[in-house]
């Protein structure tokens, strides 16, 4: 009787003993896996922190080097900020991907509609970008090195591209602040623009202002205009011009 009762202890003890491995066998593995799940969040956070510290750092350096190029040639630069990303992708959305030929940007700047241009379907090396900044041409060439960037003027653009452009363009993108030129200036710049695209290639240009930065009257020219683009500051319109007939 004693030696039975004797067994029967040591296999409820033995039971116990297996259940309380068991047990503690479950919390480590509960543990590990709460612990891998913060370090995930965590690695996670920290990735989502550090790139939001970095665009945060381009943004303000963007920012900081239109003010510069505004302070020395408020002429030249037009803006103290760059375009917004909802302005770019508006600018970008009129340009067909399927069109065959480079595309032209004109004023770039640090390369918000440029960056626009490449998410919406163009091959960097299709784009010619033409900048007056040297400081800005500089910083093109390592945020877009497939791109080719032609440092001149774009008021004299066939001049500025010969030897450059190979083909005709199937459009043209202009950041330009073409109210700080008189109306026959810019006529002459979308003319001669013109001159370097295939036929119904798009002339899109924005503007801050509540009417048409180039002069339409008897300039031969279709346009359209979108909507405001509010969450630009100021706010802006695209306007977009293709040769008639």
């Amino acid at each position: 009787m004693a030696a039975r009762i004797e067994g029967e202890v040591r296999v409820t003890a033995a039971d116990f003993m297996d259940s309380v491995a068991e047990a503690r066998l479950r919390v480590s593995a509960a543990r590990y896996k709460v612990e891998d799940e913060v370090r995930g969040t965590a690695t996670k956070l920290k990735t989502r922190v550090s790139r939001a510290a970095g665009e945060a750092r381009t943004k303000l350096g963007d920012e900081a080097r239109f003010i510069k190029s505004w302070i020395d040639d408020p002429l030249r630069t037009g803006s103290v900020t760059p375009s917004s990303p909802f302005l770019a992708r508006r600018m970008a959305s009129y340009v067909d991907p399927a069109s065959p030929g480079p595309v032209i940007e004109i004023g770039p700047g640090t390369g918000p509609v440029t960056e626009a241009l490449i998410a919406r379907g163009i091959d960097e090396s299709r784009l010619i970008l033409v900048e007056y900044s040297p400081e800005f041409c500089a910083l093109l060439r390592e945020r877009f090195p497939r791109a080719t960037i032609v440092e001149g003027d774009a008021y004299a653009l066939s001049t500025t591209l010969a030897g450059h452009l190979t083909e005709k363009a199937s459009a043209i993108v202009s950041s330009l602040p073409l109210f700080t030129r008189p109306p026959a200036q810019r006529s002459a710049l979308v003319k001669d623009a013109f001159s370097l695209a295939v036929d119904g290639a798009p002339f899109i240009q924005f503007t801050y202002s509540v009417i048409s930065p180039v002069p339409r009257k008897g300039a031969g020219l279709k346009s359209q205009v979108s909507d405001w683009v509010l969450r630009n500051i100021p706010p802006a319109r695209v306007w977009v011009y293709r040769r008639a007939g």
